[in-house]
């Protein structure tokens, strides 16, 4: 019996303790000959940190919320092949259920491979792909990659969807010898994080997938643009391709053929505008970071105004399996309008938060209650944010819409790169607006006038509905905004920043009339729109709730009724908290 135990350390399993459950779990193993190895993450994020133990290499038992004093135990349990000692450990069927429902390609290596050991790349696979391209005997054209590519129908993962094999064709078939491949890496949107597990689980699909984008179009130098914010993922990334320089997939005569590129690294200062591709440029030639007029589009006039290609990190990690498998392959999973697969990173009031890769036509309603298990703590599914700040809110009644590009653009959402921010119904729609708008007025490169004063003027509307002083006409101030924002901005941040707007007032548009007719929020959560009050028949005059009041709002004698001053209330719910007579209301 030969055992090892793999560790998920991707920036979850990290935040969750997993380095110190490695540190316990090191000593116990010294002299054993059994292997602790690092993995990244699985996409499980609720339940790390994670703990594998494979028998060879067939996973013997998956181990979830470990902690260092479980080390002795799992110790043991790979020494013996006994594992009764963890089995309380152990991952539930139900739990289970969440990756045997998902078909991984993007993802596939993710929480299953060293992402700092090439040798554990190449042994689930990594650059074969290039290797095969390369072969003197069976080797592949840049135009058989690019009809390759064009027959899986992949299209860019970051949010706009346009075809790959478009983009490569155009940058291939632009003139000029010096051209760019680069990877968008500036994953901003709130709530996604699926490139940033990507590049720390399997930094080298990403590089074996740029080196196949680089082939096609005749480029020699490949730049990933990543998040400063990614330090793990960026240490990570340096180390594979220094690695694979050194095993001659990255350099001059790559594999012997007559095929070279270079590969460098550009960390991005967090700019949320730098994930369109000319304000990205515009960054990487150490200028502001503010798109371009298209056209001339990338494919033309890109870095330094030569011919240039960007994907994001999603879309590189598919195409080493499309090479192996065959585009036919990738184009008969999805839809007839999505083609392949699709990651998302589920987050919000979600009981199972995480990385999901599924099938392009699932539905919403299977992507959040089969897969993600339903909303935690009983309450009810209200809506799900897609596509961040450039997307929009999907109400439960439209939790039957299939998930392609089409259908989810109907709702008034976008696919995105793939955030996917659940809402129960504690959550105010109107404070969702708004803090989508805080977000994108603050994230505003401020060159053009729609964009830097259009979303300014939003937010500030939204900021006095949830604050009770909306005024009659708000509505309609809204909507006239949003459509010249939209059509007067100059990129695709300021075009998509009303979406979150448009898609709340389509759909949730009675939450905005209570707040600025009732001055009332029905989910309870706008606090400035809070009225607390006692119940006389409920209060037993314990006083808790006036000990605990830090603004002494509360008044009333021992054993007697309180009562709460509403002019002193700040509304801060620690009354209702402490008090264990549910005599605390609120309206």
């Amino acid at each position: 019996m030969s055992m090892r135990i793999a560790v998920g350390q991707g920036s979850c399993g990290i935040a969750a303790g997993a380095q110190k459950v490695a540190q316990a779990l090191r000593p116990l193993l010294e002299g054993t000959g059994i292997p602790l190895g690092t993995v990244g993450c699985i996409g499980m994020c609720w339940l790390e940190p994670i703990v594998d133990l494979y028998e060879n290499d067939t996973l013997k038992a998956r181990l979830v919320r470990v902690q260092p004093r479980h080390a002795e135990a799992i110790a043991e349990a790979a020494k013996t092949g006994d594992l009764s000692g963890v089995a309380d450990l152990t991952i539930t069927p139900d739990d289970s259920a969440f990756l045997e429902q998902q078909t991984r390609i993007a993802l596939r290596n993710c929480g299953i491979i060293d992402p700092e050991s090439i040798e554990s790349a190449k042994a689930a696979g990594g650059y074969s792909a290039i290797g095969r391209i390369l072969s003197k005997e069976h080797g592949m054209t840049p135009e058989d990659v690019i009809e390759c590519i064009k027959v899986s129908g992949l299209a860019g993962r970051g949010g706009a969807g346009f075809p790959t094999w478009f983009k490569w064709n155009a940058a291939r078939q632009s003139e000029g010898e010096e051209k760019y491949l680069i990877c968008n890496a500036d994953e901003g949107d709130p709530g996604a994080f699926m490139d940033r597990a990507v590049i720390e689980s399997d930094p080298h699909t990403l590089i074996e997938g740029m080196l196949i984008g680089a082939y096609a179009i005749g480029a020699q130098e490949a730049i990933v643009y990543v998040r400063a914010e990614y330090p793990l993922a960026i240490k990570r990334l340096e180390n594979a391709i220094s690695d694979a320089r050194e095993a001659g997939y990255i350099g001059k005569n790559i594999l012997g053929s007559d095929f070279s590129c270079e590969f460098r690294i550009k960390a991005g200062a967090g700019a949320f505008v730098c994930g369109e591709e000319t304000a990205l440029i515009e960054s990487l030639q150490g200028q502001r970071g503010m798109p371009r007029l298209k056209p001339p589009f990338p494919a033309a006039a890109g870095y330094w105004y030569k011919p240039s290609n960007i994907n994001n990190v999603e879309t590189y990690a598919n195409v080493a399996w499309i090479i192996n498998n065959g585009g036919e392959a990738f184009a008969a999973m999805g839809t007839e309008d999505s083609k392949g697969t699709k990651v998302f990173a589920l987050t919000g009031k979600i009981r199972r938060g995480g990385l999901v890769e599924i099938p392009m036509g699932m539905t919403l309603r299977q992507v959040i209650f089969d897969i993600g298990g339903g909303i935690r703590d009983g309450k009810a599914f209200k809506a799900v944010q897609m596509g961040g700040p450039s997307g929009g809110c999907i109400p439960a009644s439209l939790l039957d819409t299939v998930i392609d590009y089409k259908k989810l653009a109907a709702t008034g959402a976008i696919m995105g790169s793939g955030g996917m921010v659940v809402m129960d119904e504690s959550t105010c729609m109107v404070s969702m607006a708004k803090f989508f708008l805080d977000f994108t007025a603050k994230e505003s490169c401020g060159k053009c006038v729609h964009c830097r004063i259009g979303t300014k003027r939003l937010q500030e509307i939204l900021s006095r509905i949830v604050s009770g002083e909306g005024r009659e006409g708000d509505i309609e101030l809204l909507e006239e905004l949003c459509n010249a924002v939209r059509d007067g901005a100059l990129c695709g941040l300021g075009q998509t920043a009303p979406n979150p707007v448009l898609s709340t007032l389509r759909y949730f548009r009675d939450e905005f009339e209570a707040h600025i007719t009732d001055k009332r929020c029905p989910a309870h959560a706008c606090t400035d729109l809070l009225h607390y009050s006692i119940d006389a028949e409920k209060c037993r005059g314990c006083t808790a709730c006036a000990r605990n009041c830090p603004v002494y709002a509360i008044s009333g004698a021992v054993r007697e009724a309180h009562s709460i001053d509403p002019n002193a209330c700040i509304h801060c719910g620690r009354c209702k908290a402490v008090c264990k007579f549910g005599a605390v209301t609120v309206d």
